[in-house]
C-alpha cells in the first residue's frame, strides 16, 4: 500500500483511474502517494476520506460538514480550477486547513475568449453569420453602419486580477482606453499596468464595453445588480469570463430586454446550463458560449499537472504553491521554502 492516501471523489466516471490521473501523478513521481475514488455523495465520501491524507476536490460540493468531517491527518484540499466557490473556505480556514486552486493557469485563454466576446459582440459576429446563411447579404452592411469603431472607446474592468490585466493588455492594442474598478488592488498596480483607477460608478458610467472579473466570493456574489446596469450607456456591451453568480441575472435580462444596454457577451450564467426557458436564449442581443473560456489544448495537462505539483509538495511537508487562504499556513506543520513573493491567493 502507498504510504500517503489522496481521496477524490470518482467524478467523472473513467474506464481506468491509473490512466485518468497520469497528468497528476507526474510531480507525484517521487512520491509514494495514491489517488483514490471514492463515493460522490457527501456521507459516502466522508466515510472513504477518513484514513486520506490529502483530497483532490471535485465533483462534489465540500460543505462546512464534509470539511468538518476530514481527519486531521488530512493536510490539504486540493483544487484544480480557478473558482474555489465548491469548497467552504470558512470552514476550512476554522480547520487550519490550507485550500490551493489554479490561479494562473488559464490566464491568457480566459482573456482571448473575453476579447472574443467584446469583439463578437460589438460587431455583430452571429448576426451576421445568420443573415448570410439566411440570405440576407444586403442586411449585413446597414447593420454596422450604426456601430462606432473601436479604436478610442472604453473599457472599463470589475476587479483587477490576472485575467482583467490581461485583458487590458490585448484592449490597449486595438486602442481601447482602460479603466478598471478594485478595492483591493492598490492603484499603483493599475497604472503600471496603463489602467486609470475608477470608482466602480465611473466604470459603469463611462465605459463603452464593461467586463466582468470579480471572483466567486461571498462579497462578491450579486455584486452587479439593476441599479448597475441603469448607470450603463444605451450603447454599452457587458462581458462576462468571470463567475455566473457575481451577476443578477434577471436584472440584467431586463436591461437587455429594455434598452439600458446594447448587448451582453456571457461565457457564464447564474446557473448552467440554463434552463431552456431562460429568456438569455432567445435575445438576438446576447452573445453566449458555455463556460469554456478556459478551455485548450493545453486546459487539462496544465491544470492536472498543477494539482499534482501540490499536492507533491503537501504530502512532503511543504507549503503548497496557490493556498486561497494563506494566513492558515502558518498554523499547519507545513514549512515554508518559497520566497514570500511566491505564495499566491485566488486573485492576486
Amino acid at each position: 500500500m502507498p504510504a500517503f492516501k489522496i481521496a477524490t471523489p470518482a467524478w467523472p466516471a473513467s474506464a481506468s483511474a491509473a490512466d485518468a490521473y497520469a497528468f497528476e501523478m507526474e510531480p507525484l513521481a517521487g512520491v509514494d502517494a495514491a489517488i483514490v475514488e471514492g463515493p460522490v455523495d457527501e456521507d459516502g465520501f466522508i466515510a472513504f476520506v477518513q484514513d486520506a491524507d490529502a483530497v483532490y476536490a471535485k465533483g462534489l460540493r465540500f460543505t462546512r460538514r464534509l470539511v468538518d468531517a476530514l481527519p486531521e491527518r488530512c493536510r490539504a484540499i486540493v483544487l484544480g480550477s480557478v473558482g474555489v466557490d465548491s469548497v467552504d473556505i470558512e470552514a476550512a480556514t476554522a480547520r487550519g486547513l490550507p485550500v490551493t486552486n489554479c490561479p494562473d493557469t488559464f490566464i491568457e485563454e480566459v482573456a482571448d475568449h473575453a476579447m472574443m466576446l467584446l469583439l463578437a459582440s460589438l460587431r455583430r459576429t452571429v448576426e451576421q453569420d445568420r443573415m448570410v446563411r439566411e440570405n440576407r447579404w444586403k442586411e449585413g452592411r446597414p447593420a454596422l453602419l450604426k456601430i462606432p469603431r473601436l479604436m478610442g472607446q472604453t473599457l472599463g474592468l470589475v476587479a483587477f486580477g490576472h485575467v482583467a490585466r490581461a485583458v487590458a493588455r490585448r484592449a490597449k492594442a486595438f486602442g481601447l482606453h482602460v479603466i478598471a474598478y478594485d478595492p483591493f488592488v492598490e492603484e499603483l498596480v493599475m497604472v503600471e499596468h496603463g489602467v486609470v483607477p475608477a470608482t466602480l460608478e465611473e466604470v459603469l458610467t463611462h465605459s463603452d464595453f464593461v467586463s466582468m472579473h470579480a471572483p466567486a466570493t461571498p462579497e462578491a456574489h450579486g455584486m452587479l445588480q439593476e441599479k448597475h446596469f441603469r448607470m450603463m450607456k444605451p450603447t454599452a456591451v457587458f462581458i462576462n469570463t468571470g463567475r455566473g453568480p457575481t451577476v443578477r441575472e434577471s436584472a440584467l435580462i431586463r436591461a437587455l430586454q429594455e434598452g439600458w444596454i446594447a448587448h451582453a457577451g456571457l461565457d457564464v450564467l447564474e446557473t448552467e446550463p440554463p434552463a431552456p426557458d431562460n429568456p438569455l436564449l432567445a435575445m438576438t442581443n446576447v452573445t453566449l458560449s458555455a463556460h469554456t473560456a478556459s478551455a485548450s489544448a493545453r486546459f487539462d495537462p496544465a491544470r492536472k499537472r498543477h494539482v499534482g505539483r501540490e499536492l507533491a509538495l503537501v504530502l512532503s511537508g511543504r507549503w503548497p504553491m496557490s493556498c486561497v487562504d494563506p494566513a492558515v499556513l502558518m498554523h499547519t506543520k507545513l514549512r515554508r521554502w518559497q520566497p514570500v513573493s511566491m505564495t499566491r491567493g485566488p486573485n492576486s
